[in-house]
């Protein structure tokens, strides 16, 4: 756990959210919320894929937070199909920016987690407050039901993912006109190819003329 990592608790819709606050050495210059893999599945806050994103937004200079989904850790309620799970991201945010007022937003998530942060962007869309940009891993195409997302969203997927396959990320990416940044040999966890994530989405997040982190 990142030294300058926090734990806390908000009032979620179905009871207490057990949640895990990342800072930057210095003054954040943005916020990231991270969600993690399906809940039923053994996903939890701590997955390695989950904390890879959660380091990288940190290198970046995010203030990062994520929570254990319904049912899961120090979580109350059961699960929710994606739909109380968005309710309880969108509570997050709402806590983040009133902590963190004016920065810009990025959601990135995790299997399951893509759907639940897919799902929060087009909320944010409705209201005219979209969130800066998404990196989505593994995304959960096929699985459950996932909504366009906008044209710059990192899409990484491993080569051999038997849970979700490149093909179904592929047939999803493909009417958006989106690249999926494909890792070889890499399956659906990501096993011995984390520190790919982290790379790309470092470098992919550079603005121009700024010094490489």
């Amino acid at each position: 756990m990142n030294k300058n990592a926090e734990k806390f608790t908000l009032a979620g819709g179905a009871g207490p959210m057990e949640c895990l606050l990342d800072l930057p050495p210095g003054a954040p210059r943005g916020i990231a919320l991270v969600a993690h893999p399906h809940p039923l599945y053994g996903g939890t806050m701590d997955n390695k894929v989950a904390q890879t994103l959660a380091r990288t937004f940190v290198a970046l200079g995010y203030a990062v937070a994520r929570f254990n989904f319904r049912g899961v850790g120090a979580s109350g309620g059961v699960h929710d199909d994606g739909v109380g799970e968005t309710d309880d991201m969108a509570l997050m945010l709402a806590h983040m920016q009133a902590q963190y007022p004016g920065l810009p937003v990025a959601l990135s998530g995790f299997s399951f987690g893509t759907f639940v942060q897919a799902q929060l962007q087009q909320r944010l869309l409705a209201e005219g407050r979209p969130a800066e940009r998404l990196v989505l891993v593994g995304s959960a195409a096929g699985k459950w039901p996932m909504p366009d997302v906008p044209a710059d969203t990192i899409l990484i997927h491993g080569e051999v993912d038997d849970t979700i396959t490149l093909t179904q990320v592929l047939d999803w990416a493909r009417p958006q006109d989106i690249p999926v940044i494909v890792i070889p040999g890499a399956d659906h966890f990501f096993h011995r190819k984390l520190a790919h994530i982290k790379t790309l989405v470092v470098q992919l997040w550079r603005r121009e003329g700024e010094t490489p982190v």
